[in-house]
């Protein structure tokens, strides 16, 4: 039985709204979405990164006249979420990101409708103030701290030919630190705008003597400073935290570089941010290699099959996880990184549904949802990969893939930056939060 009370009140509230003009869903319905108020304030926001003159994208969004040709292919990118690129599962792990640039579902939706819709111009004068970026010939995050860095070290120069096969570059430089120095940030970038074109990515790692530390996922070790890639270009510490150079330390590059059609000599950079003589943070923060798979010989992928491959690392020491980054080849598909907790909870942290070898995304969490784990914790990393027709990106499903260096070769990593802290550093965070984690809703 209807209850009465509750349909005299729905009577009188329809009465209202159709006196009043027409219903909140009828208004709703019949508002038109214009590229000038709705559309444009989103490409501001998180497309025109990469779609603005002078990048990397195949065409620019910063005006009506250049985003409205390529309407229904944007519909299209939007839609499936392959656009931007953020491949991260929404649906579980942590969502609080610091880099986060994927759209939420009412920017999709107004997209789609703005499509669906004719891809309307509307009235020239809702559009917002053109965005004025930042001049990147310098580095970027000088202008952040308004400080330039302390110094930047060169990888040699590299021609790569017209037309080839992937290459990797893999020379030795000089870090020129005398003494003991602590970094609060690093930057790295091709030396040329052209250099953007050839390079995949570019790795820096430290080299030096040191005792192996027990709070290293790895097994010890200074690990790298950075990693570059598109819609990469610095990381910066948390507070109080850094990586340790010492003196006579080098930097070994190791870049993947591919042809572009015509030859391009260039080389990479590191511009390294101190923080001043004589200070120590109070914790090392190193970016850890974690593999999904025990031995490379583990990564055999048969063909026209799916495989997954999984591999666990023990933290000898609590810690803070800093970022998540998936990196594989042409047949990685996903990757999830979850927490084995000492009493034996399991949660997950994150997990790349969607992973695109084009885009070596890196998901930066935020201060607040930074896993803390406790000392004994497992982190189990689990790849997926897809070698049938059904993966577009498959060179040739009808080929054995194993683990190698080359693009047409596989591999699966998890790229974690991890902040030692102590025991009691992790009893007191544990105890103010009233968990042992804040992972799998993200708290």
């Amino acid at each position: 039985m209807i209850n009465t009370k509750f349909r005299s009140s729905a009577v009188a509230l329809s009465a209202f709204l159709t006196l009043s003009g027409a219903s909140f869903a009828a208004t709703t319905a019949d508002q038109q979405v214009t590229f000038a108020k709705d559309v444009a304030p989103i490409f501001q926001e998180k497309c025109e990164t990469c779609h603005r003159a002078g990048q990397g994208a195949p065409m620019n969004l910063q005006t009506y006249e250049e985003a409205r040709p390529w309407a229904r292919s944007i519909k299209q990118r939007v839609a499936t979420k392959n656009m931007p690129p953020w491949h991260i599962d929404q649906t579980t792990g942590i969502q609080q990101f610091a880099n986060d640039r994927s759209l939420s579902e009412k920017q999709i939706a107004t997209i789609v409708k703005w499509v669906d819709a004719g891809a309307p111009l509307g009235d020239k004068k809702d559009l917002p103030l053109a965005k004025v970026w930042p001049d990147e010939s310098g580095w970027q995050y000088a202008k952040v701290i308004g400080q330039e860095p302390d110094f930047v070290v060169k990888s040699d120069p590299y021609t790569v030919k017209a037309i080839g096969q992937d290459e990797w570059w893999k020379p030795l430089s000089d870090v020129p630190v005398t003494e003991e120095r602590w970094v609060r940030a690093v930057e790295m970038r091709p030396g040329t705008v052209a250099g953007r074109r050839i390079t995949h990515h570019a790795l820096a790692q430290l080299e030096q003597v040191e005792p192996a530390s027990a709070g290293d996922i790895g097994g010890g070790g200074p690990g790298l400073l950075m990693e570059w890639a598109i819609g990469k270009n610095y990381d910066s510490y948390r507070e109080n935290s850094g990586k340790l150079i010492l003196p006579g330390s080098k930097i070994r590059w190791d870049i993947h570089y591919h042809s572009v059609g015509e030859a391009i000599r260039d080389h990479v950079e590191l511009a390294v941010y101190l923080y001043p003589k004589g200070y120590k943070p109070e914790h090392r923060t190193r970016l850890n290699i974690l593999s999904a798979y025990s031995t490379n010989a583990n990564l055999d992928i048969a063909p026209n099959s799916i495989a997954q491959t999984q591999a666990f690392h023990v933290m000898r020491s609590a810690g803070r996880l800093e970022n998540f980054q998936p990196h594989m080849h042409l047949r990685g598909k996903a990757m999830s990184m979850e927490a084995i907790l000492p009493d034996g909870q399991v949660q997950m942290i994150s997990y790349a549904d969607k992973f695109n070898f084009n885009w070596m995304n890196t998901y930066i969490y935020t201060d607040e949802s930074a896993p803390v784990l406790p000392k004994g914790t497992i982190l189990r990393i689990t790849a997926y990969y897809d070698n049938t027709t059904a993966n577009k990106d498959n060179p040739d499903p009808n080929q054995w893939v194993g683990y190698g260096d080359r693009t047409i070769d596989e591999m699966g990593h998890a790229w974690v930056n991890v902040t030692n802290i102590s025991d009691a550093e992790y009893a007191d965070w544990a105890a103010k939060h009233k968990t042992a984690t804040r992972t799998a809703r993200g708290q």
